[in-house]
């Protein structure tokens, strides 16, 4: 990313604040200088509009070694062998769209132990904004499965019980010929297809955006090397990136709205 030996180590002092943030306890009053916000929709609706998730995460192995997973880990006693989580999350839409039936993984399933939630069986689904504190692997989709009890759509590897309960949602003949039409004139090279995916198809794809990206204006720095310390990043103005739905998503957003 950095074409300079001074902007790889400004932006490296930047990215690596998540992980070396996870590790220091009286860390979370301090400003942040790199935030994400994710738009995610989920199956069901979490108990509360917004709330803090502070889960420690770690990797187990499933199938008799031949794949693993990351899960919630809750035995304080070992917490050492698991890694800090914090999300922030809050509802930012629901929708009763869809007949959905959604059911509690047991710990026979995986042969692994962690908690999971009922969630709100009748609300449908749910658009939520998730903002992680720190930055552990898939640590937005195991929150959203297994604390909030509400899977990502499209995320079969941590709900796939739940989507194999989800009926999806029935399209009229007219919306189906218009969405065919437009799939045709969007069709990538290779027979990849990015508006297919949402809601109204078999094949769900993930449903998880990072929709914002506050980081500091490193420009600023760099018109000035010499005199930059890491603390001075948090001192920049901030610099606010913002990404449209990708097309799948967007139609997602569209039924549960029509």
């Amino acid at each position: 990313m950095g074409r300079t030996q001074m902007s790889a180590a400004i932006l490296h002092s930047v990215f690596r604040e998540e992980t070396l943030g996870a590790s220091k306890h009286d860390s979370d009053n301090e400003k942040r200088v790199l935030q994400k916000r994710y738009w995610a929709l989920v199956i069901g609706s979490p108990r509360r509009p917004k709330g803090t998730i502070s889960a420690p995460l770690r990797k187990v192995v499933v199938d008799d070694g031949k794949s693993d997973r990351i899960t919630v880990f809750e035995h304080n006693n070992t917490i050492l062998s698991s890694q800090r989580a914090i999300t922030e999350y809050r509802v930012i839409k629901t929708s009763t769209h869809g007949n959905i039936i959604v059911t509690l993984v047991s710990k026979s399933d995986f042969g692994i132990a962690y908690p999971l939630m009922l969630s709100d069986l009748n609300a449908g689904f749910t658009w939520l904004e998730l903002s992680p504190l720190t930055g552990r692997k898939h640590q937005l989709r195991v929150h959203c499965a297994e604390v909030l009890g509400t899977p990502i759509v499209g995320d079969y590897k941590y709900g796939w019980q739940a989507h194999r309960r989800l009926q999806n949602l029935a399209e009229s003949d007219l919306r189906k010929n218009s969405n065919e039409k437009v799939a045709k004139e969007n069709m990538l090279p290779f027979g990849l297809n990015m508006d297919s995916g949402s809601i109204s198809e078999k094949h769900l794809r993930l449903h998880l955006h990072c929709r914002e990206m506050i980081l500091p204006n490193v420009s600023q720095v760099l018109r000035n090397p010499k005199s930059f310390t890491d603390d001075d990043l948090s001192k920049l103005k901030s610099l606010e990136i913002v990404a449209s739905l990708p097309s799948y998503m967007q139609k997602s957003w569209d039924i549960l709205n029509s």
